[in-house]
């Protein structure tokens, strides 16, 4: 927007400048002319006599020269105007653009996650934050299972353990009650043979 406004001023200043050095140009032959009248005329009395087709030629070149000021002046202002609609319409046109670009950067910088839009920044803190949440929630999930399978494996050599101890318990009661089932029987035979 500033180089572009800054162009503009130097474009209309650089014209200025050469028609200003093209007034001064332009000045000279009347300003030579009224010099002229002036020599060319005589002195009566101490006032100065001029040829009247001098004084109307000179009037003449003047009024034209006037003229030509005039319709340049107007065309400057004209030029002017034009340039300044134009230097206002490529200003509106740079705001009107520069907004967007900030649109499209906000819209590039923004990722939309579950219909909500985030900046980068903040999607990836989301995003590393969800992994995070994952990566507990798996090792926590890893320790209760190895915390389960130990606890099995502890159950099971408990019961297994248990299993042969019952197993002997069961053998040692049977084989106690063998020898009860003797002694009974014993105590029997004996009781009928008295």
């Amino acid at each position: 927007m500033n180089k572009a406004l800054f162009f503009t001023l130097l474009f209309l200043t650089s014209v200025m400048n050469l028609k200003a050095q093209d007034y001064q140009a332009e000045e000279t032959p009347i300003n030579d002319a009224f010099t002229k009248l002036i020599e060319d005329s005589n002195d009566y009395q101490g006032y100065k006599v001029v040829d009247y087709t001098d004084l109307i030629t000179l009037k003449k070149n003047t009024l034209n020269f006037i003229g030509i000021l005039k319709n340049e002046i107007t065309t400057q202002k004209n030029s002017l105007n034009q340039q300044q609609e134009e230097s206002a319409k490529l200003k509106a046109d740079l705001e009107e653009t520069q907004k967007q670009l900030e649109d499209v950067t906000a819209e590039k910088d923004a990722i939309t996650f579950l219909g909500m839009p985030f900046s980068k920044g903040s999607y990836m803190a989301l995003m590393w934050g969800i992994v995070a949440a994952l990566i507990i929630a798996l090792l926590f999930f890893i320790f209760r299972y190895k915390k389960g399978h130990s606890d099995t494996s502890e159950a099971r050599n408990k019961l297994s353990t248990t299993e042969k101890e019952f197993e002997l318990y069961r053998a040692k009661a049977l084989e106690k009650e063998q020898r009860l089932g003797r002694l009974l029987q014993d105590e029997r035979n004996k009781s009928s043979d008295r």
